[in-house]
């Protein structure tokens, strides 16, 4: 029995750190306690409620986690503070012990926030933090929490699958999130079909091995594209990410021709070389990767192609960074997502003999940092010249208004030309030229 009135007229701060799937879920989290009559504390006004959604993806988002509840609590005294998310989940009684926090909800747990705020506030009046923990072990993460929210984007982010069945060597997200699961396609339809009641027009799908998707009898990834596609009032939909072994060509060629699916993929590629790849367990080579890129380019030549790459990572010798920079340089894609490797507790990378300093991993980094500059110049500059319809995205007073191309490129409509009511809006317009950065293209309404 969950007592609203101890929720009614309170306030509550939020902090995210990490993927865009942790976005979405904070953003419904803050949902399910504004439904309650909680109310999202002011700039600078101390929260009744903090809740801080983690990451554990390397140790620096690890340290960064401590960092931040830490900070929360200092600028909010007295407040409630719940810590979930992935960072919670695999060290959940250290964090427990960081003083000021209240409860830790690990990852099968937070689905029932509500009900553990509750259950901790009825336990009465408390002069110290309650420093409680609640988490599972991996196998026995079975709860799916539902998602898709705004929060104060224009995009809608969708979850459509969490956990992941993969345990590649370098990895602990399995562990922090459990096997894969999803919910029904009839159910991810009806929340998308909510989300365009509610004036939303793009949604962007997340998870974390969203290829993984198993729908009831043999439903596969794309019956769930299919199905979506067929939502009125959704202009766009975006897949956040998906494994190159599991953007199957059907999948490609169905893109090619869709309503309402973007140009634009993000492929987590991790190695350019076939050495690391196996090293890593990963389940694709480098010729599957180039295969993916061709097929794409081949049905729709102005995608946008985003590519992860890991640098740094146990075994990774100097002639395979060599083979992995020359491989990406080949390849005709967009842009590159740089991350150096972190070594993290009890994952089997730690058995792989060759270490890579982490001065040798900035040097990599940077190198690969740079030819992504140079990609991401040349694919917008190919786009200046043409016709594309953009959804803009809201603007501070006097500033200028930014939004994206079906095809990912982020564009600028000066200052002086932006109105109020073009947020949110699908408007047709004209690629000029660079910004001043380089950040964005120029545009002009037709």
């Amino acid at each position: 029995m969950i007592d609203s009135s101890a929720f009614q007229g309170k306030t509550a701060a939020y902090y995210t750190l990490g993927c865009k799937l942790n976005f979405s879920e904070t953003s419904t989290f803050g949902q399910m306690l504004q439904d309650m009559g909680v109310r999202t504390a002011n700039e600078g006004e101390p929260a009744d409620i903090c809740l801080i959604n983690t990451c554990s993806v390397t140790e620096v988002a690890d340290h960064k986690c401590r960092q931040i509840i830490h900070r929360m609590v200092r600028k909010n005294p007295g407040a409630f503070v719940v810590v979930t998310g992935c960072y919670a989940q695999l060290e959940s009684e250290r964090v427990s012990a960081i003083e000021g926090v209240d409860l830790v909800l690990g990852s099968n747990e937070k689905a029932n926030l509500i009900q553990y705020l509750n259950d901790a506030w009825a336990d009465g009046q408390r002069g110290s933090a309650l420093h409680r923990h609640f988490s599972v072990k991996t196998k026995d993460i079975k709860t799916f929490a539902p998602s898709c929210s705004r929060g104060n984007r224009t995009r809608y982010f969708l979850k459509v699958q969490d956990g992941c069945d993969y345990f590649c060597t370098y990895c602990t997200i399995p562990f922090a999130r459990g096997f894969s699961r999803n919910p029904s396609i009839s159910s991810l339809v009806q929340q998308a079909q909510d989300a365009a009641s509610e004036g939303g027009k793009e949604i962007v799908l997340t998870g974390v091995n969203i290829g993984e998707f198993k729908g009831e009898g043999n439903e596969r990834f794309i019956d769930l594209v299919k199905a979506l596609d067929q939502v009125e009032g959704i202009q766009r939909f975006r897949i956040s990410s998906i494994e190159p072994n599991l953007l199957t060509d059907e999948l490609i060629d169905y893109c090619a021709t869709s309503r309402a699916f973007m140009p634009h993929f993000h492929i987590p590629l991790q190695s350019g070389s076939d050495e690391v790849l196996k090293l890593m367990q990963r389940r694709y080579d480098t010729a599957l990767f180039a295969h993916k890129v061709q097929l794409i380019k081949q049905r729709i030549p102005n995608a946008f192609i985003g590519v992860d790459v890991m640098v740094g990572s146990r075994g990774e010798e100097p002639a395979y960074f060599e083979g992995c920079y020359n491989f990406l340089k080949s390849l005709d894609i967009s842009q590159l997502h740089v991350f150096p490797y972190s070594e993290r507790p009890g994952t089997a990378a730690l058995r792989i003999p060759y270490v890579v300093s982490d001065a040798e991993k900035r040097r990599r980094s940077k190198l690969l940092l740079e030819l992504s500059d140079e990609k991401l110049e040349a694919f917008y500059a190919s786009q200046i010249g043409s016709q594309s319809q953009v959804l803009f995205e809201k603007a501070a007073k006097g500033k200028a208004m930014h939004g994206f191309t079906p095809n990912y490129v982020r564009v600028e409509l000066p200052a002086r030309l932006a109105k109020d009511e073009f947020d949110n809006q699908l408007l047709p317009v004209r690629l000029t030229q660079f910004n001043h950065n380089k950040s964005a293209v120029k545009v002009e309404l037709i």
